[in-house]
């Protein structure tokens, strides 16, 4: 099959903690479980499916508490690793201690083993689609909480339904207008950048090749699920076909133009 222009990157959908991780935090089950809630973004890897011919997905297996895929490697250059957040966490979304800092060796082992194969396999489904049409589109596909966990920069109240982030390389103005455009003509509440911001590239083109657009979408959780259980709502189902219509107007809308 041919490869696809359009990469979906699905890194925080996942609630698997495999037991070696599991035996390495301070959390009891309880807690853990509510942690779990709050960080994941549940069922984005349903809501962004798409079908293979029109989109790569590259789904990171794990929980993001083991190690976040979508923070810089190197702590030195992540700003989140100051919280305790940095690409393996030991703090939770509430400032309490999730695990000790792992030993260098440690850390290292849990980067070859997640975050360094999901970066690799990200980094081929790119280049795949840039040998094939010379041009590529990244869809980063998040959710976010309705009301802001205590981690995070952005505590206003005010959340819309859909957050676009972008990158001031890799989003051009257009692709930034058509995503807000086709949300708001479906008539979700749209912000850009806030409350999060930003769109993942893998390193090996990020800021290098303009070739590589790159978008996120962030869903207000409170239009799918109970933010308490983590449970879907009825309008789960609804919610999902309206998503997913909008994605793909975006992509049938920005294909050509890649």
């Amino acid at each position: 099959m041919v490869a696809p222009r359009i990469v979906v990157h699905v890194p925080h959908a996942s609630v698997v903690i495999p037991d070696d991780v599991r035996a390495s935090f301070l959390l009891g089950d309880d807690d853990l479980e509510r942690e779990l809630v709050a960080m994941t973004d549940g069922y984005t890897d349903e809501i962004f499916a798409l079908p293979r011919e029109i989109a790569t997905t590259v789904r990171f297996p794990v929980s993001r508490l083991v190690v976040d895929p979508e923070r810089f490697a190197d702590d030195a250059g992540e700003p989140m690793s100051s919280k305790g957040m940095g690409v393996v966490y030991t703090t939770t979304s509430d400032g309490r201690p999730l695990r000790s800092a792992p030993p260098p060796n440690d850390r290292a082992r849990l980067l070859a083993r997640f975050y360094e194969p999901h970066h690799a396999a990200l980094e081929r489904a790119v280049a795949a689609a840039l040998e094939v049409h010379g041009a590529c589109a990244v869809v980063d596909a998040h959710s976010f909480p309705s009301r802001a966990l205590p981690y995070e920069d952005d505590q206003r109240d005010d959340r819309p339904e859909i957050c676009i982030g972008t990158d001031a390389f890799h989003t051009p103005k257009g692709l930034r207008d058509l995503a807000v455009a086709t949300f708001r003509t479906r008539g979700f509440s749209v912000d850009v950048d806030r409350p999060f911001a930003g769109a993942l590239v893998p390193m090996t083109f990020y800021r290098r090749d303009a070739r590589v657009q790159a978008l996120m979408i962030e869903i207000n959780r409170a239009l799918y699920m109970d933010e308490r259980t983590g449970d879907r709502l009825d309008s789960f189902a609804v919610i999902q076909r309206r998503i997913q219509d909008a994605v793909d107007a975006i992509i049938q809308a920005v294909t050509p133009k890649l």
